[in-house]
């Protein structure tokens, strides 16, 4: 088997987000395996031979992603894979990963906790920590699929976006999605948008490893070709030396933050249905946008002006659409498999506009509708203007 095999094929949600990475070029995948991403150690295994990739298993989740960032500098395009409980571990080295500006891919196919949780039921209680988990200051990328095809498709999206920022991005995926089998379309190779690494293609002795450019993004090189320079968690210079100062933390942090805020538009997207006229706006990510859109099409049956905003991108918060649709809609719905998380960027970005009401999603399964119907059907009959979240129980 090639790294791309084009067509249509039937895959459960863990096994296309292999597909979605080899396709993108990652040949390293370091990890301690966890449920219920067991499938995606399992099946990359099996075509690590075909691709003539690495597979690593780690003694545990700490270890995996500092091999990660290890193997990426060798020039090899590299993800994890974790779950809640690893996920809490792998946060010093999401942390370093940024600093490092190093490019690799974290999935975390998501599962009701705390602590060791259920590790056969899905949640979206990860979303908050993919993005405020490490300490300081820093952007993130997060990606949130939905179904099989995403677990492709934003795979590859999310090494992508690695390769361009020089930063750890977060596939944030949840049980149900990487269990459910589905038909996907994988594309030719020559059809796929594949981001290369950025390498430096002057003479050794003028490598500078942070040396930024226009878009505030240092080139590579990789570790063992030949050129001299320092890597460190430490505020660093150009040449990736420690300096202990105010105008270096300046020099050196701030570009962590605008590489992402200051091109945020060009990375945040989104999905819209049915946005033109809606009242009431479903703003929904991962297993339940399925939920949303089913739950869509029988309010716009029933004669109700429903629209859906899924977000493709969590991080960084799409709050630009977010805040034009509140100024229009009487309300905007938030379901989540969770007990609140990104409603409260919902609200946030609202400024008041519109009515948030929280749909705590969890125990009701991805495609349940019965709870959002009733939210749709009472916020079309209200026009009362109510400071907060409403939460719906």
């Amino acid at each position: 088997m090639k790294a791309v095999v084009q067509g249509s094929h039937v895959l459960m949600g863990n096994h296309a987000c292999v597909e979605g990475a080899l396709a993108a070029g990652c040949r390293f995948l370091g990890g301690y395996p966890i449920a219920p991403a067991l499938e995606i150690y399992e099946r990359f295994l099996e075509r690590a031979k075909e691709v003539d990739a690495t597979f690593i298993q780690m003694e545990d989740e700490i270890s995996a992603l500092a091999a990660v960032l290890g193997a990426s500098w060798t020039g090899k395009k590299s993800m994890t894979v974790t779950s809640g409980p690893g996920l809490s571990l792998m946060m010093e080295h999401l942390g370093l990963g940024v600093m490092l500006e190093t490019p690799c891919v974290i999935v975390d196919i998501q599962r009701v906790g705390p602590s060791l949780g259920m590790p056969n039921r899905p949640s979206q209680g990860d979303m908050m920590q993919a993005r405020w988990g490490s300490h300081g200051d820093y952007e993130i990328v997060a990606l949130s699929p939905s179904s099989a095809q995403d677990m492709f498709d934003y795979t590859i999206k999310a090494f992508n976006f690695s390769e361009r920022y020089r930063i750890p991005v977060a596939l944030m995926a949840d049980e149900y999605v990487a269990h459910v089998k589905e038909e996907i379309i994988i594309p030719p190779f020559e059809k796929i948008h594949i981001e290369p690494r950025r390498y430096y293609d002057g003479p050794h002795n003028g490598y500078l490893p942070f040396k930024r450019d226009k878009n505030y993004v240092p080139r590579m090189v990789d570790i063992g070709k030949g050129y001299r320079f320092h890597v460190t968690g430490l505020t660093h210079d150009d040449r990736g030396y420690p300096i202990m100062n105010e105008e270096c933390q300046e020099y050196n942090v701030h570009p962590l933050v605008r590489k992402i805020r200051d091109y945020a538009d060009s990375i945040v997207e989104v999905q819209e249905s049915n946005t033109e006229d809606a009242e009431v706006v479903i703003v929904s990510y991962g297993g339940t946008t399925r939920a949303a859109l089913k739950a869509m099409a029988q309010a716009r049956k029933s004669g109700m002006k429903v629209g859906s905003l899924k977000l493709v991108t969590v991080w960084p918060f799409p709050e630009k659409r977010v805040v034009e649709l509140a100024k229009k809609v009487k309300a905007l719905i938030v379901p989540e498999m969770n007990f609140g998380q990104v409603v409260f960027e919902v609200e946030r970005c609202s400024h008041g506009y519109a009515n948030v009401i929280f749909v705590p999603h969890g125990e009701k399964g991805a495609e349940h509708t019965e709870d959002l119907l009733a939210v749709i059907t009472q916020a079309m009959q209200e026009n009362i203007v109510r400071d907060g979240i409403i939460e719906y129980t």
